[in-house]
């Protein structure tokens, strides 16, 4: 059978990735597929560094749409990024008749919606497994491998970056800012980091598991997003000495009233396994009710494994190619039409509709009476307290401090009710600074 074509936008890090490693393992990929793959176009706006990755047998060029209107190109990979050119580019190959691969969460995330419509509509493919946690085949698990299950929750950490962060300030005792500087001479984070430490790329990947998970439209506007930035070392450190780790983690929930869809710091016990992965790797946890929980766990970033990814996508395409549309797997696992929200049936819900547990830290005057005047406002807003930690005095401020730090954690309780509770606290005058409230996940 004659080869499948390929055109690929953008030969950054990962699309030279790709590159290699098809030619690399053309040869087994190609027994896996029952045809080969090949890449026969690329385009680059700097066509000398994209020649000197690909040789002079590929065509390069420096407008994408030469790949779109080349009617010999049956897949487009979009390694471009972002939401503005990317969007046109994936719509006109759409429009065009050609299969879409991309690693282009915050596309997808955002505008996902019309975009798979568009796709259905034409009868082609839109595959994103490079999009969520890198090298881990995690779309494929929840779409395919999982389907037999109703999903319960997933939690990941699915941002390296934050997690190489996180990982140094429990390491080495430092604070935010100066292990993002180290991070940014490293290259885990960016010159500019905002999407990584506010949260938004995790956010974004979260965004696509929910809608796979529990057959909901991708809704990214509706999540709940917070970053690393207002963390500091002391509660860290206090975490572990309550048998906790701080991850930031997405986190998407099957609800009684509608679906959680959230990002930001966690608690985590030390024990669970997620809890352990430590540096720029990715794990995620899926809890369904027929399997259980499981794990995924490997590189959520870098050149080869997100090409592996990619890669894994054009396999399916190339198998799937000439089969009946209505025979593939659905973009977002369930059909089309049965999509819950368009029903009204599962909604996202506002984060004060949230349960969960909280780890709380008052800075506090260190005089008789404190203790019991935060835990009763606690106990009016029917909050059940389920471990206290006060340290010593001079163990926060120094020798003849008159301060103290009251560390609790709380059992499950309503955002909402715990918003509330926060501000009747923060009103005492013996609490003396801002409040720090971190969510509690123990990931039964």
């Amino acid at each position: 059978m004659k080869p499948i074509q390929v055109g690929l936008l953008g030969i950054g890090t990962v699309g030279s990735g790709v590159f290699n490693v098809l030619q690399r393992n053309q040869d087994e990929i190609s027994r896996r597929a029952g045809r080969g793959i090949q890449i026969t176009m690329v385009a680059d706006l700097d066509v000398e560094r994209a020649k000197s990755v690909v040789g002079a047998d590929i065509q390069v060029v420096n407008d994408a749409r030469a790949i779109i209107a080349n009617p010999d190109i049956d897949i487009v990979i979009e390694l471009i990024g972002g939401y503005g050119i990317a969007k046109a580019l994936v719509l006109e190959a759409i429009a065009a008749g050609k299969h879409v691969v991309t690693a282009n969460k915050a596309l997808l995330a955002v505008h996902g919606t019309e975009i798979f419509a568009a796709a259905s509509a034409k009868g082609v493919m839109v595959a994103f497994e490079a999009a969520v946690a890198g090298g881990i085949p995690i779309i494929k698990a929840l779409r395919e491998g999982l389907t037999a299950n109703r999903i319960q929750w997933i939690a990941g950490i699915i941002n390296g970056t934050t997690n190489f962060i996180l990982s140094e300030m429990r390491s080495k005792g430092l604070d935010f800012d100066v292990v993002l500087k180290e991070a940014q001479r490293l290259g885990y984070a960016e010159a500019d980091p905002t999407f990584d430490i506010e949260g938004v790329d995790a956010a974004h990947k979260v965004t696509l598991m929910s809608a796979i998970a529990f057959g909901i439209p991708v809704q990214f506007d509706k999540a709940y997003v917070e970053g690393i930035t207002q963390l500091g070392a002391a509660d860290i450190k206090y975490a572990e000495q309550l048998g906790y780790r701080i991850k930031l983690l997405g986190i998407t929930k099957r609800a009684d009233k509608g679906i959680e869809l959230r990002v930001h710091p966690s608690l985590v016990p030390s024990k669970r396994l997620i809890a352990n992965v430590e540096g720029a790797m990715n794990a995620v946890v899926v809890q369904g009710d027929a399997v259980g929980t499981t794990l995924y766990y490997g590189k959520g970033a870098g050149s080869e494994p997100t090409a592996s990814a990619v890669i894994a996508d054009l396999v399916d395409i190339a198998r799937l190619h000439t089969a009946d549309p209505e025979h593939r797997v659905p973009h977002l696992a369930f059909q089309p039409n049965t999509l819950a929200d368009a029903m009204g049936s599962l909604p996202v819900l506002p984060m004060s509709e949230v349960v969960t547990s909280y780890y709380l830290r008052l800075r506090v005057a260190d005089q008789a009476g404190v203790l019991a005047k935060v835990t009763g406002l606690l106990a009016e807003a029917g909050i059940s307290i389920d471990a206290v930690l006060q340290r010593e005095a001079d163990e926060v401020g120094g020798e003849g401090s008159t301060q103290t730090d009251l560390i609790i954690l709380t059992h499950d309780t309503r955002e909402g009710t715990m918003n509330d509770a926060i501000a009747q606290m923060q009103q005492l005058p013996t609490v003396l600074a801002p409040i720090t409230r971190i969510r509690k996940e123990e990931l039964n």
